[in-house]
């Protein structure tokens, strides 16, 4: 069980979308795998989920398009 960093309460498995704003760029990812507090719903990524965001990202920012929407489990 996980147990959430900023209220101490549980967290449960689920999925979420994840906005990155790099100024010039925003980078959407959608059907993240995390964690979720079922009391304030903060958003809790394990380390490997935190490494494919940063991967999604660096991809996102050398096309260079204004949006970029990504299906989490559609990038290699």
């Amino acid at each position: 069980m996980m147990l959430c960093m900023k209220c101490g309460s549980s967290a449960e498995k689920g999925f979420t979308t994840d906005v990155t704003d790099l100024g010039n760029c925003l980078v959407i990812v959608r059907h993240v795998p995390c964690y979720k507090c079922i009391e304030c719903d903060e958003v809790i990524y394990t380390a490997d989920v935190v490494k494919k965001l940063e991967q999604i990202v660096e991809k996102a920012k050398e096309m260079m398009q204004e949006i970029s929407i990504v299906d989490f489990d559609r990038v290699a």
